[in-house]
C-alpha cells in the first residue's frame, strides 16, 4: 500500500498536489497514467528516472487528457514545467532531470511553480 505523498512548492509556499502516486516499479511507470478517464483534481503522479539516466522526457501517447509536468533535478529543484500538454504529444526532453510530477491541467500555473523553485514532499 501507498503512503500519500503531497508536493509543497517551499519557494513559493503553495501546494503543487495534495495526492501523489509515486510510479516505482517498471510497469507502473510504463502504465502511468494511461487508461483513465483524467485526474482527480489535487492528484497526480512522480515519476523517478534511473541513476544513470542523464535526461528525463514523457509521452502522452494514447492519453485522453492533457497535463502539467514538471521536472525536477536531484535535489527536487524545478527545471522545467510543460504546462497543459496535450494528448499524442511528447515533453520537453530535460537534461539533469531525475523526477517528474504528472499533474492536472492547471495546476502548476495555481501554485505558481516556475523553474528554479524548490519542491519539498510529505506525507499527506
Amino acid at each position: 500500500m501507498q503512503i500519500p505523498v503531497r508536493a509543497i512548492n517551499r519557494t513559493r509556499q503553495t501546494v503543487l498536489c495534495e495526492r501523489l502516486e509515486t510510479a516505482s516499479s517498471f510497469a507502473e511507470q510504463s502504465r502511468g497514467l494511461l487508461g483513465r478517464a483524467g485526474l482527480k483534481p489535487g492528484s497526480g503522479m512522480l515519476f523517478v528516472c534511473g541513476r544513470l539516466a542523464p535526461f528525463m522526457w514523457m509521452h502522452m501517447f494514447f492519453m485522453r487528457f492533457p497535463i502539467d509536468i514538471v521536472f525536477l533535478d536531484r535535489n527536487d529543484r524545478v527545471i522545467r514545467v510543460n504546462h497543459r500538454l496535450k494528448p499524442w504529444r511528447v515533453s520537453s526532453l530535460v537534461l539533469r532531470a531525475c523526477k517528474a510530477l504528472e499533474l492536472e491541467a492547471g495546476a502548476a500555473a495555481r501554485s505558481a511553480t516556475q523553474p528554479g523553485d524548490q519542491i519539498v514532499f510529505e506525507q499527506a
